[in-house]
């Protein structure tokens, strides 16, 4: 959904990005204080992107800084994780992740500062880098807020739980993290938050969701089995091609004919690949999907629904058992992100404070995906939220919006977001968040 029509309707993009006179003068300080550096940090970490799994720089950079704060550092938590633990006197433990990877994405968007980094990835291919879903300013923002915070412990009591966390592109860093003792080796949180950029806010803006924010997200494969033949002799064969036509439509009723209209659900053949040349009927076809869901029902049986259809639609055309298709779920699928209502209002109304009414508003929940959920998902549950920030001129968000002109999106080549005020506003942002849990009335 775009949120610009309703944007310029609320008055937002129009408005000056200023923070709102209730910041606090400390906070507001110390904020103008650390910009600079935040933006040289920004920059550097944008020009030296590591894709997922391989964060050995980004991570060493994101302890050192904590280090420097007054953080106790602890390194390789879940493969190139950094924990870093800020303890000030009783009180709840809140604990603030930033993602540490980057993309393989060829950047485009001509900044000085553009990154030409290229790596090999696990496949051994040569492949671009590139932050082009703004991690980088996700670990400006942290580190930003690690610095004002520790210099504020008058006005705050508990403890902080700063996490840099890798492979989030990947899905794989918050489990590794939880796996090898997040909960157990470092104080367990009371609440878990953090930010993500958007392309579609204006900087100096913020963007919430309350309930299911982000899907879970299974990539699956499917290997569709025949017995090959000339084309001109079909009836000798078992034709994977038009089984695989067959299973791609009939997956289309898992959604409309097997899910509640008022569940959201998903299913997208993104790739199919089979066959060599015009007149041969090939022995196998290779279909790619992504299932998108926000219930874990749902998502459990949108998945048993896809086993059936594509078995039963093989028999039916008289495959026999032993070539019957293979059907594999990828483990590194992402579980649905849910933000905790009461903490999300609680923090919305913060961050509203000081950045002004008109710059907080309310997204849909989108069907994109992360792996911050997870760090709710354990016994007894965490409150956990995540919100959006602005990172684009308010300028482009006018333009768009009057030409119909598409802005860069998430992911994009081009995407590049404006690093003084979108830093600005997130180290503003959260640190309302924190102090609206854990600072001194």
């Amino acid at each position: 959904m775009n949120l610009l029509p309703f944007l310029l309707a609320a008055g937002c993009v129009l408005t000056p990005a200023l923070l709102a006179a209730e910041v606090p003068p400390a906070v507001r300080t110390r904020v103008d204080a650390e910009l600079p550096r935040l933006v040289e940090l920004y920059r550097h970490l944008h020009a030296n992107p590591e894709i997922s799994f391989q964060e050995v720089k980004t991570a060493a950079r994101i302890a050192d800084e904590l280090k420097q704060a007054g953080f106790d550092v602890t390194t390789k938590v879940g493969g190139h994780g950094v924990v870093g633990v800020l303890r000030n006197g009783p009180g709840p433990t809140v604990l603030v992740r930033t993602d540490l990877d980057g993309l393989p994405v060829l950047e485009e968007t001509g900044l000085p500062y553009a990154s030409k980094a290229r790596t090999k990835d696990d496949k051994g291919n040569d492949v671009p880098a590139m932050h082009a879903c703004a991690h980088d300013i996700h670990m400006g923002s942290f580190i930003g807020t690690a610095r004002v915070l520790a210099t504020l412990r008058a006005q705050w009591s508990g403890t902080l739980v700063f996490i840099g966390q890798p492979a989030e592109e990947r899905v794989g860093g918050a489990k590794a993290m939880l796996a090898e003792g997040l909960y157990t080796r470092f104080p367990r949180p009371d609440f878990c938050l953090a930010l993500h950029a958007a392309s579609d806010l204006p900087a100096g803006t913020v963007g919430h969701t309350e309930g299911y924010a982000l899907a879970n997200a299974d990539t699956v494969d499917i290997l569709v089995r025949g017995v090959s033949g000339h084309g001109a002799w079909p009836h000798l064969t078992k034709d994977p091609i038009v089984l695989s036509a067959q299973i791609v439509l009939a997956l289309q009723a898992i959604v409309s004919r097997e899910t509640s209209p008022t569940d959201p659900a998903v299913v997208t053949v993104g790739s199919i690949h089979g066959g060599t040349k015009h007149n041969i009927i090939p022995e196998e076809v290779r279909l790619q999907l992504t299932l998108r869901s926000y219930s874990d029902e749902v998502r459990e049986a949108s998945i048993a629904a896809l086993r059936r259809i594509v078995r039963g639609q093989a028999q039916a055309a008289g495959i026999p058992e032993k070539l019957l298709p293979v059907v594999e779920v990828s483990e590194e699928g992402a579980k649905s992100t849910y933000n905790d209502p009461a903490l999300t209002k609680r923090m919305m109304g913060a961050i509203g404070r000081w950045l002004g009414p008109g710059n907080v508003v309310a997204k849909p929940a989108v069907m994109g995906a992360e792996d911050f959920g997870l760090y709710g998902r354990v016994e007894p549950r965490i409150p956990i939220c995540i919100f959006w920030l602005g990172t684009i001129t308010r300028e482009s968000v006018t333009e768009s919006i009057k030409t119909g002109k598409t802005l860069p999106s998430l992911h994009s080549s081009k995407f590049a977001p404006v690093p003084e005020p979108t830093l600005r506003t997130g180290v503003t942002a959260m640190s309302a968040a924190v102090l609206e849990l854990i600072g001194k009335k």
